[in-house]
């Protein structure tokens, strides 16, 4: 489970996905007519090879992307070593060297100093989620900025003259966050807000005298507010009537106006501006898709704007005085992502990501060429071996459209019907998008058809759609995913009898929920550290989650006043009625969905009599991130689904011939 769209964090998270290597936009001569197969001959003949997991996890997943302060080098992220560590590299490309070389803990570059060579990073333990920030000096020594036990860091940005930097820390109160400014020589703290409030800080201008703070009321509805440093005073700049989010996105180098993207006015959210000090507002740009991200370069003669574009974020330049749009140089197939311009506004890095593209990374000096500084992809996949993914919609029981993403095996087709998995994302409120998914290619490349659904509740497609879902968890969300099914029963490629369903986090409880509710829909289950009781996992949430219990209890439930209804809609109370094969992963240190949660269904799955496969990684929190356990745990999911879906039987009461 994890903070829906008005709780996002400062920090983007980092991207762990196998990786491919844009080799350039040229081709080869094509050859002769005769030798050109026709597509029908080219797809029937793919996938050429079918890979290991180890294969496919054999590839470099990178992420982040920091230019040093001569912008001679770029920091950034890597699990090469088999865990996440920090690395940096020539802007021109070259051998990567080596920052930290943890085999246990991950570890993850945050930023260089603006002026030397100082590396900020980020790590916690086995997954507990408790990131501190530490400093790597230039000797290699390294130090941790905010030590304490329970707790827990993030990195709110450089000031613009780049001597001194901002953390928000929980060490005060485990509840709430309060913002500390650090000198960039010594490191010493000042707390500049103390958070009694129960806000979320949301930015804080490049001059430190102005602090972007966030409110979540419901899971749909969040307030804006603006603290003035100097006064203590806090001015609320998002009033509104009914149901609207207010996410700030970034201070203009100025510090004259807050940048911030609203949906009050219809169902997406747009780009506005409020000048700080007189609280007047003005549009800046919208679009028919919810506008996601919108951050300044270092001297404002940059914005970059991101918009969610049905399940791929589309990302543009523009020139921040005229907002003329900036062209971006012609790319192999994909979509940029995580731009990152250098101080000096004279280049910028930037990610490159697709279906058969996964993250690469790139760094574009403004009117060259763009160089890809990573072979990320493991050389012994062929591309052509991946599949596209389509976006593909259907109409659910009530005739809402949902819409999804198809990602069909090369071998499939009406002569070889191929099994199926309806997959649900996390969340509640998250999305399923387009783009590399190196388990889902896995799949895809062993024969089964993978339709990544966005029911009702997700986000990316409207405030209503997105609020379908309050208070209707395991009824309404669900059954759009049993009409996921029926969809995929009507494609010709498909076997109608040999569908699952998977998911992780609220998609792993969207999987319990689906066999507990509605037995004999689907023939397996993969449950991926999902919630089995809402009672629990509500009441032990981390503490750190304070400022938005109230929206979470709205949104789900509250425990307090709500048990009968927690009770009805949580599967672990109605596991006696799974009667088909069910695998479950945990890790041991998650604190979003705590291990009894899976311990628990598992024990009452097995008094069924059926199939229960259960995997605890130990070093683990609310995701797998380390190659090991990616191999073990992937692997073992394909050879469960191999055994109890690909080659099940059929049921006894399915006509045959």
């Amino acid at each position: 489970m994890r903070p829906t769209r008005s709780w996002r964090p400062l920090l983007a998270t980092f991207v762990a996905s196998a990786l491919v290597l844009a080799t350039g936009c040229q081709q080869a001569d094509p050859p002769p007519p005769a030798a050109t197969p026709s597509p029908s001959a080219e797809q029937s003949s793919l996938p050429s090879k079918q890979y290991t997991i180890e294969d496919f996890i054999a590839s470099t997943s990178v992420g982040g992307a920091s230019f040093s302060a001569d912008e001679s080098r770029i920091l950034f992220s890597s699990n090469k070593s088999g865990v996440w560590n920090v690395y940096s590299m020539q802007v021109g490309g070259g051998e990567w060297t080596a920052l930290t070389e943890s085999t246990t803990d991950n570890n993850y570059a945050v930023s260089y100093f603006p002026t030397d060579d100082r590396v900020l990073l980020t790590r916690d333990q086995g997954g507990n989620e408790l990131n501190h920030l530490f400093v790597r000096e230039t000797d290699g020594s390294e130090r941790d900025l905010t030590p304490g036990e329970n707790l827990k860091a993030n990195f709110a940005g450089f000031n613009h003259a780049g001597d001194a930097f901002f953390v928000t820390h929980n060490g005060r109160d485990a509840r709430f966050f309060d913002i500390y400014r650090f000198d960039a020589k010594s490191y010493e703290p000042t707390r500049i807000f103390e958070n009694t409030g129960g806000y979320q800080p949301a930015g804080i201008s490049g001059d430190g005298a102005w602090i972007a703070l966030a409110k979540a009321n419901t899971t749909n509805d969040s307030d804006l507010y603006v603290l003035e440093v100097a006064s203590g005073k806090i001015t609320h700049v998002s009033e509104h009537e009914g149901e609207a989010s207010f996410d700030a996105q970034d201070f203009s180098p100025d510090n004259q106006w807050l940048y911030y993207s609203a949906n009050d006015s219809g169902e997406f959210a747009e780009l506005r501006r409020v000048k700080l000090g007189e609280w007047t507002h003005e549009p800046v740009q919208k679009a028919d898709w919810d506008i996601v991200y919108a951050y300044f370069s270092h001297e404002g003669k940059y914005l970059v704007v991101g918009t969610n574009e049905d399940g791929m974020t589309k990302v543009r330049l523009f020139d921040a005085a005229s907002m003329a749009e900036q062209s971006l140089p012609a790319l192999p197939e994909g979509e940029i992502r995580g731009v990152s311009i250098a101080r000096s506004e004279k280049m910028m890095a930037f990610y490159l990501n697709g279906d058969r593209q996964p993250n690469d990374l790139y760094v574009l000096e403004f009117g060259g060429e763009p160089r890809a500084l990573t072979r990320s992809l493991n050389p012994a996949i062929d591309p052509k071996d991946l599949v596209s993914s389509e976006v593909v919609r259907f109409k659910s029981f009530d005739g809402l459209e949902i819409p999804n993403i198809l990602w069909k095996p090369h071998q499939a087709s009406a002569g070889n019907k191929a099994p199926a998995l309806v997959w649900v994302h996390g969340g509640p409120g998250g999305q399923t998008t387009r783009g590399h998914n190196a388990f889902i290619q896995y799949l895809a490349n062993h024969g089964y058809v993978v339709l990544g659904i966005n029911n009702r509740g997700s986000s990316g497609y409207g405030k209503t759609f997105f609020a379908a879902d309050d208070g209707k968890h395991g009824r309404e969300p669900l059954w759009d995913t049993v009409e996921a099914k029926k969809y995929l029963q009507t494609l010709d490629y498909v076997d109608p009898d040999r569908i699952g369903v998977i998911g992780g986090s609220y998609g792993g409880y969207m999987v319990l929920s689906a066999l507990a509710f509605q037995p004999g829909e689907f023939r397996v289950g993969v449950n991926i550290f999902g919630v089995s009781n809402w009672i629990r996992t509500l009441e032990s949430i981390p503490p750190y989650w304070e400022s938005f219990r109230e929206a979470l209890y709205k949104e789900i439930g509250n425990p307090e006043t709500q048990r009968d209804f927690l009770i009805e809609t949580s599967p672990l109370f109605h596991a006696d009625k799974i009667d088909v094969p069910l695998m479950v992963l945990q890790g041991a240190n998650d604190p979003r969905v705590i291990k009894p949660e899976s311990d628990d269904i598992v024990a009452a799955v097995e008094k069924n009599g059926v199939p229960v496969e259960y995997v605890v990684f130990e070093d683990e929190g609310h995701g797998f991130s380390k190659k090991k356990n990616q191999i073990e745990g992937y692997g073992r999911v394909r050879a469960f689904l191999d055994r109890y879906l690909k080659n099940a039987e059929a049921p006894a009461d399915t006509p045959q011939g």
